[in-house]
């Protein structure tokens, strides 16, 4: 604290001038103690000011929260006092009066800036009751003595507020899209509190705190990437209180990207593969996309019933071969990606197979004998009951599709596209040897036998 001069008073202008005679130093004048108070106010208009040591006005506690006891201590005053004078603003003026203090009778008289929790102490300092933020600022002591002489002494007070909780707002969203979007975050606070980021309970990035406004109170991000997604929470503090909001989750879209077809955790994206005749594959779709992506796949350019992000082909045989795409979109960035493979039978898938559909069937069912790895350039095949002989033949298929009944043939019999045979309506004396024939586009005949058993009814 210092001594003020007479520039530094409230009229020292008049103060420069003749004073009047009453109030020179070093006067002496008896007066009432009840007439004390308004002469220490009137010596505004003539202020003498004592040389002697200097006024110190310190507070206690030093940082003091709202709703603590605050006191304003005094050092340094000197000689025998009659009276003390606080004001609560920047000058020694009559509406910044706090209170007015007789020291010889203890009688204060509350000023126009007394807020019902002061009180004056009887060594000059100045207590406040639950103080509050509104209590901060500067406090000035005016004491004068005997003589009549006055000294001012000058302080300041800086009451903190315990701080409420802020809140983050958005400025639209907190689910944006990647590198199209801008993220504005708000740190809502009533308080002129500092104010601090923090990013998944972290200190906020450097790169990320350049884009804080002056004040700190808003975050800006243009062109949001990805890795800013997370958990947002902002902090408000001053010496004597902190708080921090609760988190504002960001969500950042993006994708589809690196769109790839795996088999097995193996990228197979633009390969063909090779697959066993009646093997089953399972081709997955991935991509780097948030939200997760819509699946479409598609074989041979037809789209298939199919919304999942696998595709299971459980028996592989010669119509399952062609080119596999799988198409995925981003409902959220509107963007889209594809991943194609081909799928093929190997070598192995030379040898055909006849196999009983049911495998043990009943007097009086239907069977199927399947044939599963069939010639692909396939010509005509026929069918006989028992060895490949004219007599034996059940029926025969033509290039066009169509077939034609044989000499054995019983009409329960229905040849199929894929060298199949369907015999309907089982009797006992089915059961036997039958013969498929075919016959390739390159003249390449192969034959092939199989056992069928009929059981009885029981």
């Amino acid at each position: 604290m210092r001594k003020v001069s007479k520039d530094d008073m409230g009229h020292g202008s008049r103060a420069q001038g003749s004073r009047p005679s009453q109030y020179r130093q070093g006067c002496t004048c008896a007066l009432p103690d009840g007439k004390i108070a308004s002469a220490l106010v009137s010596t505004l208009e003539a202020v003498v000011l004592r040389v002697g040591a200097e006024i110190t006005i310190t507070p206690q506690p030093a940082q003091p929260a709202e709703g603590d006891n605050l006191t304003l201590e005094v050092r340094g005053l000197s000689g025998e006092l009659l009276a003390y004078n606080w004001y609560a603003g920047p000058a020694l003026s009559l509406a910044y009066l706090v209170a007015s203090y007789i020291v010889s009778t203890g009688d204060e008289t509350p000023g126009p800036a007394h807020t019902g929790r002061e009180a004056v102490r009887p060594d000059g300092g100045l207590d406040i009751q639950g103080a509050l933020p509104g209590h901060s600022g500067t406090y000035i002591l005016q004491t004068l003595n005997r003589q009549f002489q006055t000294e001012v002494g000058y302080g300041h007070v800086q009451v903190y507020e315990i701080l409420a909780q802020p809140v983050v707002t958005a400025n639209h969203s907190m689910a944006l899209v990647e590198h199209r979007d801008t993220l504005r975050l708000q740190c809502g606070s009533p308080s002129p509190a500092e104010v601090r980021w923090f990013f998944n309970g972290e200190a906020l990035p450097i790169a990320v705190r350049l884009g804080l406004s002056p004040d700190g109170r808003t975050l800006t991000r243009t062109g949001v990437r990805r890795e800013e997604a997370g958990a947002y929470q902002c902090e408000v503090w001053n010496p004597v209180s902190i708080s921090r909001s609760e988190p504002a989750n960001l969500t950042v879209y993006y994708g589809p990207e690196r769109v790839a077809i795996l088999q097995d955790s193996v990228t197979r994206t633009g390969c063909t593969l090779k697959v066993d005749f009646n093997a089953s594959l399972t081709l997955w779709c991935v991509s780097r996309s948030c939200p997760e992506p819509e699946y479409l796949w598609a074989f041979n350019g037809r789209a298939l019933k199919n919304g999942q992000d696998h595709l299971n082909i459980s028996s592989m045989t010669a119509a399952q071969e062609g080119a596999y795409t799988c198409i995925v979109k981003n409902s959220k960035t509107l963007l889209s990606g594809s991943a194609s493979v081909v799928v093929k039978l190997s070598a192995a898938a030379v040898a055909m197979t006849i196999v009983p559909v049911p495998t043990k069937p009943t007097e009086g069912q239907d069977v199927t004998l399947t044939v599963q790895g069939y010639p692909k350039d396939l010509l005509v095949y026929a069918w006989y009951r028992g060895p490949a002989s004219e007599p034996n033949r059940l029926l025969s298929q033509l290039p066009s599709g169509n077939w034609i009944a044989g000499p054995a043939h019983t009409g329960r019999e229905v040849g199929f596209a894929n060298c199949s045979l369907l015999v309907q309506k089982l009797n006992l004396t089915d059961a036997g040897r039958y013969t498929l024939k075919t016959v390739t586009l390159q003249g390449k005949t192969e034959t092939l036998e199989v056992e069928l058993q009929v059981a009885p009814l029981e």
